[in-house]
């Protein structure tokens, strides 16, 4: 089996952070995973994980209210970011959100990629276009992935990938993904196959 696969599968919880004192060392390497409320998020890390309750999903949106850490081994870590753009928050929330998603995205030396989560069926809103571009500007490794595509046919989800694409940069890479098929799990995987492999760790032994 693929050593990073291996790993995301022994994916478990590590820490749940409210607030900038709370995030763990910044050291080895870390993936975020981003994306508007509702938008599948927790449910494409259960799915990435082959674990059925890992990330907690909800039909509240906006539940997810913090940083959530998964730790694959000593040195590589998934990050659950709160969901943005849900308007039925409280302002204050709001501020504290952004204020801790702002300061983790800007200073985190760990944090290597991001993946945004977009449903398929209402990609690219205003806030998803700010998060890509900042992290373009900040020369973060980029993936998008359109989540729920299951609720489409192949036919629509095609037109959706290349809309999409045709307004993103071509070294960005655009998937469509299912997390109840299962539909894009390979391509999802061999994305943080690549990211993962950069630093070196426990890949050498994942079975021990």
């Amino acid at each position: 089996m693929n050593p990073i696969v291996a790993l995301l599968q022994r994916a478990e919880y590590l820490d749940s952070v409210h607030t900038r004192s709370q995030l763990p060392p910044d050291q080895g390497v870390e993936v975020a995973i981003a994306g508007r409320s509702n938008a599948g998020k927790s449910s494409l890390i259960n799915r990435l994980c082959r674990q059925k309750s890992l990330a907690r999903t909800s039909r509240t949106p906006g539940r997810t209210r913090q940083l959530v850490f998964f730790r694959l081994d000593e040195q590589r870590h998934l990050v659950d970011l709160p969901g943005y753009g849900y308007a039925r928050v409280s302002g204050d929330l709001k501020r504290h959100w952004k204020g801790l998603i702002q300061t983790y995205l800007d200073r985190r030396e760990a944090l290597i990629g991001l993946v945004v989560v977009m449903d398929i069926r209402h990609p690219l809103k205003e806030s998803d276009i700010e998060l890509i571009e900042w992290a373009g500007s900040r020369g973060l490794a980029l993936h998008l992935v359109l989540t729920k595509a299951d609720k489409l046919g192949r036919g629509k989800q095609n037109e959706a990938l290349m809309a999409v694409r045709k307004r993103i940069d071509e070294r960005v890479g655009v998937q469509v993904f299912s997390a109840t098929s299962g539909q894009g799990l390979g391509e999802l995987e061999n994305v943080m196959t690549e990211w993962f492999s950069q630093f070196p760790g426990e890949t050498d032994n994942p079975g021990q």
